[in-house]
């Protein structure tokens, strides 16, 4: 008799559960609809991190489970603010436009409001027209459809060209972190469209709720940020839990012996690449309205593999591992960098924890690394005594990280 998708996986209802728990007690201590328990700050700060839990997810995917180590998903999570960075600009600046020219004798022309818009948003730059990237800047609709489209489109030619070619291993990895290294130099260019250096600013600002306060927007925000993060939870266990997520596992685990069986490989990859671009994109719809500003700095590679430390600390492999390590780091790193840890003066050395945070990390990458490869996830392994099955000395796979113990059982 064929089980239920939920009686399957039990993890979806707990995580439901739990995250629906999380956003109604942040909700009741926040300052717009509870007991003014947290600051608007802190609200944002949790959203934020939901948000980087949404593109751990999508890394996990990628990574722990098609066994492909992208170094470039914090590009199309950076692209995904970008596109919706630019009708943020755009509508709060013709708002601003607009109400000024108001107060001129004769009423302004759609061509000097549209003038104005550029004069303002591009002066920084030197510029006072619209590039041909903001054509559709004007139109959330049209900018939304861009968030899916442009990432989706970068992420399908370049894994079209890399799988094609047959890529894999340590030189796919480069291969991203190269893509990601020459789309942040272009956008730090001032004729690259973006205002350079300077990014885009003011995001925080939505057009047409400028009555609401930060105090709601951030935990409409919140909400939003949990509401993705669920439906991508449920989405991405759907897909690995089924005969697609077997072929995506055994393309890890054996590549060669995948293509022998007849399945096209490629697709595969390509499929799941695409995928992930769109899922980053999305989360970084959500997490840079929060953030306020957007610049080239945060499609840094640096950025993508701290990504992938994350979702190493969390355990890869495990869906609930990825959130479990991006909320894990992402807090810790925000107590470190906030001046909240008092230093540590050792006399010959002061330990300035906003300094030291990075290296604080790296120990605890290499440490999960050599002593509990199966990540923080690994600890409910423990907790529900799940044991290895015992193949007489046989090994398990090449990827001792993955979930090959528990699909044996099963």
């Amino acid at each position: 008799m064929t089980r239920s998708f939920l009686a399957r996986n039990p993890s979806v209802l707990w995580f439901i559960a739990l995250l629906a728990l999380f956003t109604l007690a942040i909700t009741l201590m926040s300052e717009a609809y509870g007991a003014a328990l947290i600051s608007t700050s802190f609200v944002k700060t949790l959203g934020k991190t939901l948000c980087l839990c949404l593109v751990a997810l999508a890394m996990d995917l990628v990574w722990g489970y098609l066994g492909v180590l992208s170094l470039g998903h914090m590009a199309f999570f950076a692209l995904g603010g970008y596109m919706i960075g630019m009708w943020l600009m755009y509508a709060r600046t013709e708002e601003i436009v607009v109400a000024a020219l108001a107060q001129g004798a004769l009423p302004a022309t759609p061509e000097e409001v549209r003038q104005g818009i550029a004069t303002q948003i591009f002066g920084v730059v030197g510029a006072s027209d619209f590039p041909p990237i903001w054509a559709f800047a004007h139109s959330l609709p049209l900018q939304l459809a861009m968030v899916v489209l442009v990432p989706g489109l970068l992420a399908l030619v370049f894994g079209w060209l890399a799988f094609r070619s047959r890529v894999t291993g340590v030189y796919l990895s480069i291969l991203t972190q190269a893509m990601t290294l020459a789309l942040a130099l272009y956008l730090f260019q001032n004729d690259s469209g973006l205002r350079g250096n300077n990014g885009l600013s003011g995001l925080q600002n939505i057009p047409g709720l400028a009555e609401a306060g930060q105090d709601r927007l951030s935990v409409w925000f919140l909400w939003a940020s949990a509401l993705a993060l669920g439906a991508a939870y449920l989405l991405l266990t759907w897909v690995v839990g089924g005969k697609f997520g077997s072929v995506v596992r055994a393309i890890r685990d054996d590549e060669a012996r995948v293509r022998f069986l007849g399945y096209s490989v490629e697709s595969y990859k390509l499929f799941v690449f695409t995928l992930t671009a769109v899922i980053a994109a999305i989360a970084g719809v959500l997490y840079y309205p929060q953030a306020g500003i957007i610049n080239p700095a945060e499609l840094a590679p640096i950025a993508s593999i701290y990504l992938a430390v994350w979702v190493a600390i969390g355990g890869r492999g495990r869906l609930y591992g990825a959130v479990i390590g991006a909320a894990f780091v992402s807090l810790l790193s925000s107590v470190f960098t906030g001046g909240r840890v008092p230093a540590i003066d050792l006399g010959f050395l002061r330990i300035d924890w906003v300094d030291w945070w990075q290296v604080l990390l790296g120990l605890a990458f290499v440490a999960v690394t050599l002593f509990a490869p199966k990540g923080i996830g690994g600890l409910f392994d423990l907790a529900l005594h799940r044991r290895p099955p015992d193949r007489k000395g046989a090994p398990l796979g090449p990827d001792d990280g993955a979930l090959m113990e528990k699909e044996a059982t099963e």
